[in-house]
């Protein structure tokens, strides 16, 4: 990925966060079918490796996990949030008239190593965690064992496990942050003003950093 410094996230326990709220990546492989790419929610484990670690499981009619092998290098891409920036939201384009139609995100590349599991236990760990952490919020979670043993266990035996050790994160928050500070705060206003309050709130945040840097 392109990371030009000024779009640069560096911050590891950013781009955790990232992965955590924003949980379905791309699952992108290499392997003897050629690329490929599944869509797949994932669960960081932080306290494993220097990066983290990746869980997750695929039906066990997919492909993917007998077309690559332990070993294999992979990406992973977790998106956060994106919106189209109008060069009209940049106060200086309608002094200057030099603004051109633009593109923010906010994206976290993970690389890593893969690791398959065909084995049930590891598994029926995994979607447990899942489960446990994505029911949380609602009123009344539902749980594994809300289900007859008998159904859980085809269930299990239909899906296979993935870990990827992650050695290397790569974030890029493109949030304009190579304009004027009126621009950066003008588009981020303009944005929440139109319900896309993920990548406006970022780049009001990005106008504050570069304010407290600059001394503007």
């Amino acid at each position: 990925m392109y990371v030009p410094a000024h779009f640069d996230e560096p911050s590891q326990n950013v781009l955790h966060e990232v992965i955590e709220k924003h949980p379905l990546g791309i699952l992108i492989t290499h392997g003897s079918s050629g690329l490929d790419a599944n869509h797949i929610p994932f669960e960081l484990d932080r306290t494993t490796g220097d990066h983290g670690t990746l869980r997750c499981h695929v039906a066990r009619n997919n492909p993917v996990w007998q077309d690559i092998a332990t070993g294999d290098e992979v990406l992973v891409v977790f998106r956060a949030a994106d919106a189209y920036i109008s060069p009209n939201w940049y106060p200086s384009k309608h002094e200057f008239h030099k603004q051109v139609p633009t593109w923010n995100y906010v994206v976290a590349h993970a690389h890593g190593q893969v690791t398959v599991h065909d084995n049930e236990w590891y598994v029926r760990r995994n979607v447990a965690k899942l489960t446990h952490r994505h029911e949380a919020s609602q009123t009344v979670p539902w749980k594994m064992g809300d289900a007859p043993r008998e159904f859980i266990d085809t269930m299990v035996k239909a899906i296979v496990g993935l870990e990827i050790k992650i050695s290397r994160l790569v974030g890029k928050a493109k949030l304009s942050q190579n304009k004027e500070l009126r621009d950066i705060r003008g588009a981020g206003e303009t944005l929440n003003s139109q319900g896309e309050q993920n990548v406006g709130q970022a780049m009001l945040a990005a106008a504050q950093r570069k304010a407290r840097e600059t001394g503007e």
